[in-house]
């Protein structure tokens, strides 16, 4: 009996191991880890953006926005800046793909929006000052 009562230990252990793992990815610690343009929200933009928001692109042709770089994004529209470093609430970019703005003008359009992960990544970047990096 020993073996058993080692193994329900040793297996209690991993899993509070486990536990303890995952909770400390939730922590607020966690979300403020440094959010990378080039590793985290460049892929994020290239594979949802760029094919509309592009010179030549539907979305280039009614905004002006050129998503294909750092400083397209930060150049914003015809209408003005989509990112306000800092402030993701306000950040035209995060109304349009969190679907505060008019549904009609939702972001990425005709498609399935960008998963919450997704979401959370490029709010995060703009929260901590949309820098490039």
């Amino acid at each position: 009996m020993p073996h058993v009562k080692r193994s329900r230990y040793v297996a209690f252990a991993l899993t509070t191991a486990a536990l303890a793992q995952v909770a400390l990815w939730c922590t607020p610690a966690a979300a403020a880890q440094q959010v990378s343009f080039s590793l985290d929200v460049l892929p994020i933009i290239e594979s949802h953006c760029v094919k509309c928001h592009h010179p030549g692109g539907p979305g280039h042709e009614a905004s002006g926005l050129d998503l294909r770089s750092y400083e397209g994004l930060m150049k914003g529209t015809q209408h003005g800046k989509i990112i306000t470093p800092g402030e993701p609430l306000t950040s035209n970019l995060l109304v349009l793909i969190e679907g505060r703005a008019d549904p009609s003008i939702r972001m990425p359009h005709h498609e399935r929006p960008l998963l919450k992960q997704q979401v959370e990544i490029l709010r995060e970047w703009v929260k901590q000052g949309a820098q490039n990096n």
